[in-house]
Order: structure tokens, then sequence, then C-alpha cells
């Protein structure tokens, strides 16, 4: 499938997600919204302080990962209705900053009128594409993404664009789908398989080697292989977890 081509169908499948509120995609497997992001780690608190950004997309909870500092400033990749954007936020709080990046433009709406009804003030939302970051280089502090990269056409790309925009020393918080085994070509061609994070994701070892090659130090992994058969179909993939640093 070519690159323009796995971009245009990710981009219609969420921009449906965006307008019905239905996180159909990444949480395959069905069930409500809700029962999926507590599945995923969220607390009630998070999920009811901010319900119409919890869309049940996801494969973890990144902002779960690791310290965000009070007067940092987060990039989320992928960051959909903005869940993860406003738990950052409450973290960074009034000096800090969120920068959330999307590629489809309905989702970017939405997590804007979210951001306005939720009264967040220090998060900004950007239309972009993760192989091209509209962000400057060396200016943030912490990366988030959570079930995204799987979806990106050239993961090398994305990671390298991830490197440049982090200071020195910033942190990266990734949660993502991985194999454990290589798919059929006809696995990988279906188009329901792609938009549910499975038909894009890459082998485990060669996803942490993409990361390495980019310049990160991971420094902890963790995975939740049981998230296959909850949401899965128990297909042979596992959430990966990772917490890398840019030296």
């Amino acid at each position: 499938m070519r690159d323009e081509d796995i971009k245009r169908i990710v981009k219609e499948n969420y921009s449906r997600i965006a307008s019905s509120n239905c996180g159909c995609s990444c949480g395959c497997g069905g069930g409500n919204n809700e029962l999926i992001a507590k599945s995923l780690g969220y607390s009630d608190t998070q999920i009811g302080n901010v319900s119409e950004a919890n869309l049940g997309l996801g494969c973890g909870n990144p902002t779960a990962l690791g310290e965000i500092k009070e007067g940092e400033t987060v990039l989320d990749l992928g960051s959909g209705a903005g869940l993860d954007c406003f738990l950052a936020a409450d973290k960074v709080g009034e000096k800090g900053k969120v920068i959330g990046v999307d590629l489809t433009e309905t989702m970017v709406d939405k997590a804007k009128q979210n951001a306005k009804k939720y009264g967040y003030k220090n998060v900004e939302f950007r239309h972009g594409d993760i192989e091209s970051l509209p962000i400057d280089d060396g200016s943030v502090d912490v990366i988030l993404s959570n079930c995204v990269i799987n979806l990106v056409p050239d993961k090398a790309k994305a990671f390298n664009e991830a490197h440049r925009v982090l200071k020195k020393g910033g942190r990266m918080y990734i949660s993502d789908i991985v194999l454990l085994q290589n798919l059929s070509d006809d696995l990988r061609k279906n188009e329901m398989l792609l938009v549910s994070c499975i038909a894009g994701a890459i082998l485990k070892e060669d996803y942490l080697k993409i990361i390495k090659d980019a310049g990160f130090e991971i420094s902890t992994t963790s995975s939740d292989e049981e998230i296959s058969i909850r949401q899965y179909y128990g297909l042979p993939i596992e959430s990966l977890s990772i917490v890398a640093k840019k030296n």
C-alpha cells in the first residue's frame, strides 16, 4: 500500500471517529470508551474530568510512564481529541505548555473545541504530519504518543523528527502496538486492520531499533500482551510502553 493511500485511509477513518465520538478503531474489540480507557490505565478522575476527549482510542497511558514537570513544554504526537494533552496540561501548569499535533483536521477541530469547553489555555493544537512536524528544533521537553506511530508509513522519519524537536536531555513516553510475528500480505493490505492499529505495526525488535537509530537511549520498556485478547481478537501483537531520552 502506498504511503499516500495509508494517510488518506487514516484521515478518513479518524475524521469519522471525531464526528461520531465512537472510538472503534484502536479499541477494535468493542466496549465503551470509558471501559477501554480504564483498561489502559486511566483513572476515573482522569476520564471524568475531560470525558469528551476520551474516544476510547489508544493502547496505554503515556502520561503515566514518567514525570512531567511544572513549566515544561510537552508535545503529543497524534493528539486526537486531546485526552493526553489535557492530562499533561494539568501537570505543566500555567507556566508550561502542551502542543498536540494530528494529521486529521476534524480531530484537531474537536480537540480545540474540547480545550475551550474544559478551559485549557495552556494547550495548543496544530494540524500536521508526524513525519514533518510543525515544531521548532530543540523546543520540547517531553514527547508523548499513544498508539499512533503504528499508523505512520515512515516510522524512522517520525522518530528522527521527534529527536529533532526535543531539547537535549528531553524525554519521550510512548505507548504503541508492535507485532510479535509477521503478518500475511493479505492482513497487511486490510484497511480495517490498518486503522485498527495492526496492519501498519512492525515487529517489536525493529521498532526498538528505529528508536535507537534515531539517537535515543531507551531506559524502560514494558509490555501488555493481554491487550491482544481484550481488544484485538488474539492477533500476535502487544502494547509496548517505552521511556527514552535524547542525550
